[in-house]
């Protein structure tokens, strides 16, 4: 039987006790090594280019001080136009008080089923201003997987979130620190768990679609976004 394996290189120079790391761009900007390990810069800070409502329309919202708001957008989220399967996805977010979105990876479609809210098309890591570790606390794959612990840093300061999207397996590294990883492929009862408890989708996510949207939800507060880059992966059938 034939597997997915992710191929990734690192490539960290080092000296004795010590590793040096490349510069950090200045917001919204990639760096020379990002350059050149092949990121894709998905917003420039300054226009809404490449992103459009859920409903395929301009955001109502503008860019304001160099982050993408979906709040009051117009739609259930903000989408970046193009579709990703494998990939990862590094943002920087701030939360407002009481705040409930998330960042929706691989949302197949933007027409919702009957019924439903166009949220349901995809996977949601969740992003909400509690200090649990729950089903639906930041950090979770929404309703599917409880973070291991929530890392997230008070209202009003700046996050750094890495989602990455190999085959089935997704992971999640929040504020430099791995809470979450989950295997798709270990869901293969509609509206159940690996261990048999229920969630709330009427999906088997073995079988959710490889490729979709990437989405910021509007879910009634302000959560601001920037630095949203995304480095695509390529994944190596290998035989048995």
């Amino acid at each position: 039987m034939k597997i997915l394996q992710m191929i990734a290189v690192l490539g960290l120079g080092c000296g004795p006790g010590y590793l040096t790391l490349p510069a950090r761009a200045a917001d919204n900007q990639l760096s020379a090594a990002e350059k050149s390990e092949g990121w894709r810069l998905l917003f420039d800070g300054k226009t809404p280019e490449g992103w459009m409502t859920s409903a395929r329309k301009p955001s109502a919202r503008p860019v304001e001080d160099g982050c993408l708001n979906p709040h009051r957008c117009g739609h259930y989220m903000l989408v970046h136009t193009q579709q990703w399967s494998n990939f990862v996805l590094s943002l920087d977010f701030k939360i407002s008080k009481k705040c409930n979105s998330g960042i929706f990876i691989r949302t197949s479609s933007l027409e919702p089923m009957p019924g439903k809210d166009v949220g349901y098309n995809g996977i949601e890591v969740a992003i909400d201003d509690t200090a649990g570790a729950g089903f639906v606390d930041t950090g979770a794959l929404y309703d599917l997987s409880k973070p291991s612990r929530n890392a997230m840093k008070p209202v009003g300061e700046w996050n750094h979130i890495e989602i990455t999207c190999a085959g089935s397996l997704i992971t999640v590294v929040l504020n430099k620190e791995k809470v979450n990883e989950v295997d798709l492929a270990q869901f293969t009862e509609r509206g159940k768990r690996p261990d048999g408890t229920p969630h709330k989708f009427d999906e088997a996510f073995k079988d959710h679609p490889s490729e979709g949207y990437i989405g910021l939800q509007d879910h009634g507060a302000d959560c601001w976004f920037k630095n949203i880059k995304l480095r695509p992966l390529k994944l190596a059938v290998k035989g048995p």
